[in-house]
């Protein structure tokens, strides 16, 4: 039987998630298991005044979401996002909490991102990983390739709905003042994960604030 042959990048990935898997095991970090993708969530990650500062700079710049390529479904991506100021030094601290505790080189990193979820909106089921061969990949490969892991910090709780919710791997996480979550976007053998398929469901009740990072598999820029 012939050999498959791995490409370099995946190789890249893979070692990646088994660095990150074997440090987030080795913190406090809780263990979830799902169905072919597994989460790490550190509750406390960030304090109430942290939270709370964070809403004040995402309200001051927030702007509609967009996404990478154009999409069909006017309401796949409904919510308001900030590109939040790394020079900022709360902004910068957490940022390095985040690299840290993953064990990640900052410059592999996408700079922070805040979104908020009024009533009513939502993130429909997406993948963070890129997809090769897209519009978008010459511009993916050249500002750091694919994504390998996702950071997530909730930085309240709404009223009602708003979890994120991963139907492939059949997990549903219930947003958590200052809890962050982790996971990996790829396979242990470095190709993408279809089990890391998640949405943001629809607010009913309230608003939800979060901050999301994204690691490349290259220095990001």
């Amino acid at each position: 039987m012939a050999k498959v042959k791995i490409k370099p990048s995946e190789v890249k990935l893979k070692e990646i998630g088994q660095k990150v898997k074997r440090r987030l095991s080795d913190t406090a970090a809780q263990r979830i298991e799902g169905n072919g993708l597994t989460l790490f969530a550190m509750h406390g990650f960030c304090t109430l005044d942290e939270c709370s500062q964070m809403v004040d700079r995402i309200n001051r710049d927030r702007k509609p979401s967009s996404l990478f390529a154009e999409h069909s479904d006017k309401e796949f991506r409904t919510s308001d996002t900030c590109y939040l100021d790394h020079e900022d030094p709360l902004v910068a601290v957490v940022d390095a909490r985040i690299c840290t505790l993953m064990g990640l080189d900052a410059r592999a990193g996408e700079e922070l991102q805040g979104q908020v979820y009024e009533i009513g909106q939502q993130y429909k089921p997406h993948y963070d990983w890129l997809r090769r061969g897209s519009s978008y990949w010459e511009k993916a490969v050249a500002s750091g390739g694919q994504r390998s892991w996702t950071a997530m910090i909730y930085l309240n709780e709404p009223a009602i709905g708003g979890e994120t919710h991963f139907p492939t791997a059949n997990l549903t996480v219930k947003p958590r003042l200052g809890t962050l979550v982790m996971w990996n976007n790829m396979l242990p053998d470095g190709t993408p994960n279809v089990a890391a398929l998640h949405a943001g469901t629809p607010v009913v009740a309230g608003t939800k604030y979060v901050i999301t990072k994204w690691f490349r598999e290259r220095f990001w820029r």
